[in-house]
Parts: structure tokens; sequence; C-alpha cells
């Protein structure tokens, strides 16, 4: 892999310029008084590094004439590390994660000047790490009155999301092949779940079955909190207590997807728990399926990102129409959004390193994103009866048939040269 971090700086250099990149790792997050979470790497410091440890500092700087790429970490403390785990440190990360130059992290502020100096801005995300914001922003300061004095230096503070999000966006060869790990994980626990669901059984134990597999197959664990929702229960959207018990007339709604070397996967089936559809159910699961399949068709390059939205949104309004839940001109009713008590979210969104991950979806205010080979993206659209269901005076009342019925369909879709690539599709549907 280090050949892939390699390239990514390589690439991320080019479209700097003369700036200079400052990217710090991930602060450590406290669950409870002096007891950490496990450590979750910063995903853009991770993309250019592999490197996994807290209290680190990545500068990529092109206009350097020997040091490109430069590592600040802890130092070996065999004190430290006795209580809470090995470090790399200074010796072996110049050795093992090929960069040109390492220091101590306690010496930033003596070596960070000279990778500043021929930049013409820093790159540098203002995150939650307030203390190493005000750090950045000290040298920032200092460097501008050098610029006053000696007329070059880094004028500009610019978040890198401009230019290296849209690296991110496009994924490698070696990418795909960590997310198709982490979603043949996620589908074999979602195979688990449909043989196990049955009348009696509690949703945690759903949950816990799946996400037992997502670490038994090498996986880090759940990539964002399971949802396993029966019957009204599916009506929340990101519902994550889990601790009903299942019934026989339930529709099953479970969006889980593992992350595997930081890559997730993103996906829902929802599926009747006696394995018999009601005719208000199957109604509408087919209504959802049609909406999905529509928008799949419409992942394609050059596209633009709102495109399988808007068409999702089409099929599900009219077929609302149809059924007589809405009623008007399907149009006017988009885009008055009349729709939304029934489907409130948006169809999808990008998916990597982050489960919703980075990239813009406009790139202006009138300009959608177009898909590009090498995209990643969920399609999920879905409808969502709650039983307290309300619309405007003007519309019909939900009869009480279809009242606590909620429904997603999600798979995650690669944008190909040709068309897409269902990641997803051993789940059946």
């Amino acid at each position: 892999m280090q050949t892939e971090y390699r390239q990514r700086r390589q690439q991320l250099m080019e479209n700097m310029g003369t700036g200079a990149g400052i990217f710090r790792s991930a602060p450590m997050a406290v669950m409870h008084s002096d007891v950490e979470y496990n450590f979750r790497q910063d995903s853009d410091f991770f993309y250019l590094t592999g490197f996994n440890e807290p209290n680190a500092v990545a500068v990529i700087a092109p206009h350097h004439e020997e040091h490109q790429f430069v590592l600040f970490v802890q130092p070996k403390d065999p004190l430290m590390e006795t209580w809470t785990g090995y470090r790399v440190g200074v010796d072996l990360a110049k050795e093992e994660y090929g960069a040109d130059e390492v220091y101590p992290i306690t010496e930033l502020d003596e070596h960070l000047p000279q990778y500043l100096a021929g930049a013409d801005r820093i790159y540098y995300h203002l995150g939650r790490d307030q203390p190493f914001n005000q750090t950045i922003l000290k040298h920032w300061q200092r460097s501008l009155i050098k610029v006053r004095k000696d007329g070059i230096g880094p004028v500009a503070l610019e978040d890198p999301m401009t230019v290296l999000h849209p690296q991110r966006l496009i994924k490698s060869d070696a990418e795909l092949e960590l997310m198709r790990k982490a979603i043949a994980i996620s589908v074999e626990a979602h195979t688990v779940a449909r043989e196990m669901a049955e009348p009696g059984r509690y949703e945690y134990e759903i949950q816990a079955e799946m996400e037992r597999l997502f670490r038994l197959r090498g996986g880090l664990g759940p990539a964002y909190p399971s949802i396993v929702a029966a019957g009204v229960n599916a009506c929340i959207l990101h519902y994550t207590e889990n601790t009903c018990q299942l019934q026989e007339q339930d529709l099953l709604l479970i969006d889980a997807g593992c992350s595997y070397e930081y890559y997730n996967a993103d996906i829902t089936r929802t599926f009747p728990v006696s394995g018999k559809f009601t005719s208000e159910q199957k109604t509408l699961y087919e209504l959802v399926l049609a909406a999905q399949e529509a928008a799949i068709a419409q992942v394609q390059p050059g596209n633009p990102f709102n495109a399988f939205h808007d068409t999702a949104v089409k099929v599900l309004t009219q077929g609302l129409v149809d059924l007589g839940l809405l009623k008007g001109e399907v149009d006017t009713l988009i885009e008055e959004e009349k729709y939304k008590p029934f489907y409130m979210h948006r169809t999808g969104h990008w998916l990597g390193l982050d489960v919703h991950d980075v990239g813009v979806y406009k790139k202006d205010k009138e300009t959608w994103q177009p898909f590009q080979s090498g995209h990643v993206v969920t399609v999920e659209p879905g409808l969502y009866i709650g039983p307290d269901i309300q619309l405007d005076e003007e519309q019909p009342e939900v009869p009480e048939r279809w009242r606590g019925i909620g429904i997603r369909i999600e798979d995650d879709v690669l944008v190909t040269a040709k068309g897409q690539e269902v990641l997803t599709a051993a789940v059946p549907k």
C-alpha cells in the first residue's frame, strides 16, 4: 500500500501547486470519564499516509527542495507504551511510511516554519482541535509578517477540501478492493440476518450476530450504528435502540454495513419477518423497488448527481398518487414537496473512507456534480408511513391499513466507464 499512498501524495502535490498542506491526526475521543473510545484515524490523514496513531501531523510541501513529505509523530516511550500500546516512533516511521523526514511531535513549532516559507498558501482544515487550530494560525500570522518583509510566503489559508476531496471521490483499484471486501462481509451478515429473523426474536439479537460476523471476518466492526427496525420502528430513519421483539406481521428493515480497513459498506434491506408480505406491504415494497431500479439506471458517467434522486422521487410520487395516498398533478406535487411526509431524505450519498464520504454534490449553485467513472454512491429510496402521519388539509387522510409501514432498499453502486456496477447485488431484494 505504500506505493498507493505515495501516488496519492504525488497527485495532491500536483493539485496544490506551491501551497503547503498540513494534516492533523484525529484526537482521542472520550467515552466517559477517563475511558477513551477505540482510536479512529482522521480520514484525510489516513488517505495520505496510512499512519494510524494519534497526536501526529503530516506536512506536504511540494516546493521544498529536500522534504516534500514530512511526519511529526509521538516518539518512543516505554512507560506510555506499557499503558496505551506500541508506538512506531520517529526512526521506524521514516522507514515504514516513506517520509522524507520525521520529527518528534514536540518539535513541530521548531521545524514547521521551514516548510511554510516557500509556499504561497497553507492548506489546512480548521477542525475541532482548537488548540492545534491556534498553533497553525500562529504560524500563519508569523509567516504573514515575513511576507511583508521578504515578499514571499503563504498569504492565504485554504481548506484542503478544494484540492484533496475531488481526488478522494475517484476510487482507485486498491480502494475498490477494500470496499468489495467490506461489502462481501456485509453480504454474509445480511444473509445470516434474513435466515435468523423470525417472530419472537429481538432486534438486538440480529444486530449482535451481524456485528459478530463483521469482526469475525476481519472487519473493524460496524461502519455506522446498525439499524435493525421491526414494524413501526422502520419509520424512524436513524432508529438504533434495537430493543423490540419481532412480530408475525412485521417488516424488518436492516440498515447495516461493515468497515474493513476504514473502507465501508452501506446496505439496507426490508423483508417480512414471517416470510410473506401483507397486501399493503407488498404494494409499497414493489413501489420502492421500482423507484430504486429506475434511480440506479440514472447512475451513469456524465449524468448530474441529482438525476437519480429526481427519478426516484418521480416514481414514488406517481405511485402514491396511483394508490390514492396523494392527489394532484405529479409534477406539481413534486415542486411543492407534497411527497415529503412519505419520503423525507435524499436518495443517496458518496461512499468510501467515510460512510457519508467527502466530495461536493454541486459544483456551483446551479450545476450538479456529474458522475465519473470511479465514483461510488449509495442508492436508497424509501417510503415511511408513520402511525401518526399528517398531510396537508387538501390531501386525503391516510387509511389505517397503510400506517406503520417503513421500507428502504439501499445498494452501493460504482460508476463505470460504460454505466454502473451494483456492488451489493448479492443481497437479495
